[in-house]
């Protein structure tokens, strides 16, 4: 990797693994320059990641595996990492304004106290899969769009927008007035998710990890909507429920 330049510090966020990098340049992302481990062979993906860059007038810079692995967040970089400005958020109106560009009423996936970034990330990819339009989070006490997140989500935190809230009760109102629909999961709900309207505008909440919907959240919610299950576990991962709601939503808006 002669042609790249050498390494500078780094200063700002980062996007780490190649399908990460590769989907924040496929999406016109801003960022300041790339890293990339000297010498390494380079597969398609890097090949690509290399093209788009130098398309993009985008810098190169050639490391040691050694430094990368010091530069590296999430300690799975791949070979590559790139460093980008600190992460854009949207208000939650402007999903919906978005949303009311395309042929389906707007979907938004709220999360309720998230704490863990792979869960985060595997909800945004399960999102952007299913066609939601954005994603709601809260500023406090819950995980934001970092280096672990973007590399869980396989790239899709760079095409689903994403909406940091102070209060979560307060947003629900809000778009309740704008004649959105709001769908809390819990293992305790009013109807089975089978049997929830999510055809119109919609909101789906999902809760934290250890705790679900906290108690402001839930009452706020029109309905509360359960997953069935057989087993003796009494829950599923945050993650795996909020894919099987979307996809149930994606069946119903097709």
């Amino acid at each position: 990797m002669s042609r790249f330049s050498r390494a500078k510090k780094v200063h700002g966020q980062t996007v780490e693994g190649r399908r990460a990098v590769l989907e924040s340049l496929r999406a016109g992302r801003e960022i300041d320059h790339l890293i990339m481990v000297e010498d390494q062979e380079l597969g398609a993906q890097l090949r690509e990641i290399v093209l788009l860059a130098t398309e993009a007038g985008i810098e190169v810079q050639a490391v040691s595996q050694r430094e990368l692995d010091s530069q590296s967040h999430t300690k799975k970089s791949q070979g590559v990492i790139a460093i980008v400005p600190d992460p854009r958020y949207h208000e939650p109106e402007d999903l919906m304004l978005m949303a009311e560009n395309g042929d389906q009423p707007p979907m938004l996936v709220m999360l309720d106290g998230i704490q863990d970034p792979h869960n985060l990330g595997a909800i945004a990819r399960t999102a952007d899969a299913a066609g939601a339009h954005g994603l709601i989070i809260p500023e406090r006490r819950a995980v934001g769009i970092t280096p672990g997140a973007v590399r869980a989500s396989a790239g899709a935190l760079e095409h689903v927008k994403v909406s940091r809230v102070g209060n979560l009760n307060r947003t629900i109102e809000r778009l309740k007035e704008l004649g959105m629909m709001v769908v809390g999961l819990d293992a305790d709900g009013d109807v089975e998710y089978t049997e929830a309207d999510f055809t119109g505008p919609v909101v789906i909440v999902v809760g934290s990890e250890g705790k679900g919907l906290s108690r402001l959240v839930r009452e706020n919610c029109d309905q509360i909507a359960s997953i069935p299950m057989a087993g003796q576990l009494s829950s599923l991962n945050a993650s795996v429920s909020a894919g099987i709601v979307l996809y149930e939503a994606f069946r119903q808006r097709r």
